[in-house]
This record gives C-alpha cells, structure tokens and sequence, in this order.
C-alpha cells in the first residue's frame, strides 16, 4: 500500500491537520510569560513528532501535518522608556513589535530578563500565543536526533515535503541583524533572530563541535591552535579540584561531562574523530562560566561558528590566538590588544561593507590589560615592554608572505597595523553585526617580515613557553568581564537606529 492512501488521497487533496490552538493572551508576570512559550513549544513539537512516528508506523492520518512556533509580542503608543541608560530591553518606538521563540526551556533565563525588561521599560504585558510560522519537522527533534535515519528506515514512497514543513531558507537569513529588514506586514521584530533561524543554528552547533548547546556558556573564548584546547582542559579539570572556583562541571565533545570533584567523565559518549570546530565548556551555574572553541585556521572557520554562537546571546567572545609582528620593536612572545581591524578576509564583505568602523569596546580593552598586567607583573609603562596597542590585520591567504612584498607592506604600513592573522577581524566584525561584546588578544609567534619565521624545535620551544600564560590571561580577563552586569558590559555603541528589544 502506498502512503498516498495512508492518508486518504494525493499530496494535492490531502487536508491540513493542525496543532492545538494558542490564542494570544497578556502576561504582566515573566515567569509565567515563559511558561506559556514552553507549554505551547513542547505541546506543538510533541504534536509533529507523534504524527510522524504514526506516519512511519503506517497509521492513518487524515492529511499534511503542521505546528507553530510560539511568539512574544508587545504594542505600544508611546515613545518613552523609563531608562535610557540601557543598550535593549526597550523597543525603538510605537506599534506591534513580535519575534518567534523556539527551545524556550534552553533560553529560559534568557527569555524572562528580556520579557521583564521590556514590561518595565514600557508599564505594558507582553502577549504570549501560537505564531503564523510553522515548525520544520526536522526542528521539532532536538539533542541529537536525527529524523532522516527514521523516514529512511520507513522506505517512505513520498517525500516527506508532502507531509510536513521543512527547513526554510527565506526565513532564516540575518537581515534583521543586518540591518536592512523591512517588515511587510507592518510588525517590527523584537530580536534579531526569527525561530527558524535560531533552530538551524542550534543543529549546526551540534554538528561542528560535538557538543549540545545546552552546554555553551555565556563567556567565549576562541582560538586556533589545539595547543590553547589542551592547556584549557588541563586548568578546567584544576579548578573543579577547587572548591571555592565556582565551577561546576567540565564537558568536552560527546557530551564528556566531568563534575567538579571527580576526574573521570561520568556522562557522554567521546567521539569516534574530533569534530571540525570542538567546544570545551567548563560549566558555572547560570551559564556563566567560560566555552573555549577551537576554530582552526582562516576567516571561513571563524564567520562560520560566531554565526551559530550568536544565536546563544553570549556576554562577550574573545579571540586568543598566534600573530605575526610586523614591527621591528615586538619580540617572539610579546602580546597584541587589538583596538582596530584591517578587514582583508572578505567573509563578511556582503553582510558588514569594510567601511563600517568595527570599534574598540573600552570594558572589553581595560578587562584584557589588566589580566596581562596580572599575570606578567608589569604594569603602567612597563607592561609596554610585553604588550602594544594597536590594529590588526586579518587575511584570507595563509601564505601572504609569498605575495608581492611591496604592497601589501605598503598598505599595512598605511593602516598603522602591528600585527596580522587571519581569524580576528572576522570574529570582532561578526560580534559587532550581532550585538556581543568582542576582543583579541594576540601573542607573536613569528616575524616573517624581519626573517624570524617559525621553525619548528623554536616554534615547540615557544608554544610550551607561552601558551599557558596567554590562556590565563583571558580567563581572568572573562573573570573580571563576569563580575560586571550585563548593563554595563552591553555597550550602546553596539545598536542601531531601529533596534531590537532583545539584547
């Protein structure tokens, strides 16, 4: 029997069986504002994934299948806010102002400190029912499984289009972060991400660093040498020894979860083969301890997974990494503050055009000075013996060295550039598209242009060297960034005219 006559006739005459209705209701408590997203969410998921598991196990079903996302919305007449100190928590001016919410047990704490923000911002409920825009099927299975294994299992005869709604495109690009989203229907978005769009990232943060998103913290650091990955598990598992650190547990790829006090995983399955991008997160209640993700090598790598982590709304990303100097003065070891960026990686030329400014963050800055002077032992005038200011190039060939010297020397030179990498300006210019607080801390390990280029027993000598104090660094870096409110480390230079709600 085929599944046309399963559900009682072709793709073109079957009915559309929907999820229980959502009636939009106003909510003035954002506990329970929250609660709704996760009754209507789970309830309309739970509805896809029984239909398709009755669809695979050959039961009668009476046509297409479909559920929606559940919305936030709130309308105001008014202009005003009760404080213009903020970067979000208030929308930019009167009318209906909605967004779509997906997984909102993952974004609970997230979600009520919007919600809350808002309510105070504006003395006005929020309205909390079911959406107009459907659930993929494929979203609608989370942690980890995968809903092609099952229709290939079920040797389905129609595709599963004919069923159910699939993963949408048009509805998952960044044109509300950047900037050029115009609303057809006369309803400004409140976040920067529709459900859709949130919901694929999540997937694809699965898929590149083997680990659930559940799991990423609210403090990021990223590098691209494995070296910086090792010396971080070795620290993490320290400070779970430590009692007083806070930290509550250490997960590595396959869910490998290490609870403070122990030293074996007690959870998780290791992966067959590292995945392209893994994530180490060593875990602190509320999100706020510190996800490392190494990202390997070049500006592709970089774009590719601060386009997923942004979805998580993080505090603040840094970028710990290895540069070539380009002045003669620096010296193998000595450090980079990044305070601008020469963007030569192209990745991001079609969302953020190379003239937009991508601006030091002075929170960000004074965090990452005063971990070096920390940890070196110099400070003031000093500190410049083993750390300089100044811009940083980022570049999408490896092997620029071996390009026609005098110009690219010469466009540097112009640009004031000290320094040059391939991932830094692209992860800077991603956190400033999407509203995290950003920066790159760098540490010389090469000269090419002055004939110092890594050999590799000086190259060895080098990273055993400095690697473990460049990695402290940032970790009390993120550590003074954590004991700040969010408030304060948001920055309003961040946002645009029309903004979002949602930080």
């Amino acid at each position: 029997m085929s599944i046309a006559s399963y559900f009682g006739g072709t793709a073109s005459t079957r009915s559309l069986e929907l999820s229980p209705e959502f009636p939009f209701e106003p909510f003035d408590d954002a506990d329970k504002a929250v609660d709704r997203l996760v009754e209507i969410f789970e309830t309309n998921t739970a509805f896809l994934r029984n239909a398709f598991q009755d669809l695979i196990g050959g039961k009668d079903k009476p046509g297409r299948v479909r559920a929606f996302y559940p919305e936030v919305r709130m309308e105001t007449e008014s202009h005003a806010r009760l404080d213009s100190r903020l970067a979000y928590g208030f929308v930019s001016g009167p009318g209906q102002h909605a967004t779509t919410i997906t997984r909102p047990d993952l974004f609970r704490d997230y979600l009520k400190v919007q919600i809350s923000l808002l309510m105070k911002n504006h003395e006005t409920p929020v309205l909390i029912g079911a959406s107009d825009m459907p659930i993929p099927l494929h979203f609608a299975f989370y942690d980890g499984t995968h809903v092609e294994g099952g229709a290939a299992a079920a040797n389905l005869e129609l595709p599963l289009a004919d069923f159910f709604d699939l993963p949408d495109l048009s509805v998952m690009d960044d044109s509300i972060a950047n900037g050029t989203y115009e609303p057809t229907n006369g309803v400004l978005p409140l976040a920067s991400f529709t459900a859709p769009r949130v919901d694929y990232s999540l997937h694809r943060l699965q898929h590149y660093t083997a680990t659930a998103a559940e799991h990423f913290q609210n403090y990021v650091l990223f590098t691209n040498y494995q070296f910086y990955i090792d010396e971080f598990c070795r620290m993490s598992h320290e400070l779970l020894g430590d009692p007083d650190s806070g930290y509550e547990a250490f997960v590595e790829p396959g869910n490998l979860t290490t609870l403070a006090g122990g030293v074996e995983p007690s959870s998780g399955v290791a992966p067959a083969k590292l995945p392209q991008m893994p994530a180490y997160h060593l875990k602190r209640k509320d999100s706020a301890g510190i996800t490392m993700v190494n990202i390997g090598v070049g500006p592709s790598n970089a774009k590719t997974i601060t386009d997923h982590i942004a979805v998580l709304r993080p505090h603040v990303w840094l970028m710990l990494g290895h540069c070539a100097g380009l002045r003669t003065s620096q010296k193998l070891g000595d450090y980079v503050l990044a305070h601008g960026y020469v963007r030569e990686d192209n990745v991001l030329d079609k969302d953020l055009p190379t003239w937009v400014p991508i601006p030091p963050l002075a929170e960000v800055q004074v965090a990452l000075e005063d971990a070096v002077a920390e940890v070196t032992g110099y400070d003031g005038y000093e500190l410049k013996r083993v750390m300089r200011t100044g811009t940083v190039g980022s570049i999408d060939n490896r092997n620029w060295e071996l390009w026609d010297q005098k110009g690219i020397v010469q466009r540097f030179s112009q640009s004031r550039a000290i320094a040059l990498d391939m991932e830094s300006a692209t992860i800077a210019a991603n956190g400033f598209r999407f509203r995290v607080p950003y920066g790159t801390l760098l540490c010389i390990s090469d000269k090419p242009l002055h004939g110092e280029l890594k050999l590799p027993g000086m190259a060895t000598d080098f990273y055993k060297r400095q690697v473990s104090q460049h990695l402290e660094i940032g970790i009390r870096a993120l550590e003074q960034l954590r004991n700040m409110p969010p408030e304060s480390l948001h920055s309003r230079k961040l946002r645009s005219f029309a903004e979002t709600a949602f930080q």
